[in-house]
């Protein structure tokens, strides 16, 4: 079967996925007291929609290698965010982290419950004009992926310097997955 030009437009539905159209949201209070408001959720400028692994097991056989699929693992999830002059965000996370293991003697929360929280991401899609009777169209959400039971153990450092000019601070802050799940899309 050949196939030109035209087949392949006809099959990029609605123009192709979008890396910048997405919203990630970590609803509920922060542990140790902060919130996490909207507003200051759309400061989170970059994330992943998750990566899947099922691992495998190597059975020797007569010199050979018969291969099984083994358990799925959730590799770690890092959000990239714009630092406000408040630094909202960052607090929020620094309160989190020091909810778990304080600075000074290391103590902290230890019950999973208390310190676990959930999030999810949503890729967003263009919408046409003529959905929805919205004037120049919006965005509707298409894949949307829960993380459960994330907890933040990374948050990168922030460079200082006289050299940077016109830049506005950004930060990472990587979570632990216990897993995540597909919400709303139909296989």
């Amino acid at each position: 079967m050949a196939f030109s030009l035209s087949t392949f437009k006809s099959s990029l539905r609605g123009g192709g996925a979008r890396p910048n159209l997405f919203r990630v949201e970590i609803p509920g209070g922060i542990p140790g007291g902060n919130t996490l408001e909207a507003k200051d959720q759309l400061l989170i400028k970059a994330a992943q929609l998750p990566e899947s692994a099922v691992g495998i097991v190597e059975i020797p056989f007569r010199g050979r290698t018969f291969k099984v699929a083994g358990d799925r693992t959730f590799a770690p999830w890092t959000i990239t965010v714009i630092n406000d002059e408040d630094m909202a965000v960052r607090k929020a996370m620094e309160q989190w982290m020091q909810f778990i293991a304080q600075y000074q003697d290391g103590s902290g929360e230890n019950t999973p419950n208390d310190y676990m929280r959930s999030a999810t991401v949503t890729q967003l899609i263009r919408t046409p004009s003529n959905k929805g009777g919205t004037i120049g169209g919006g965005l509707a959400d298409s894949t949307q992926y829960k993380f459960h039971d994330i907890f933040p153990t990374n948050i990168s450092a922030i460079d200082l310097s006289y050299d940077s000019s016109d830049t506005i601070e950004e930060f990472t802050v990587e979570f632990q997955v216990q897993f995540w799940e597909p919400l709303n899309y139909s296989a």
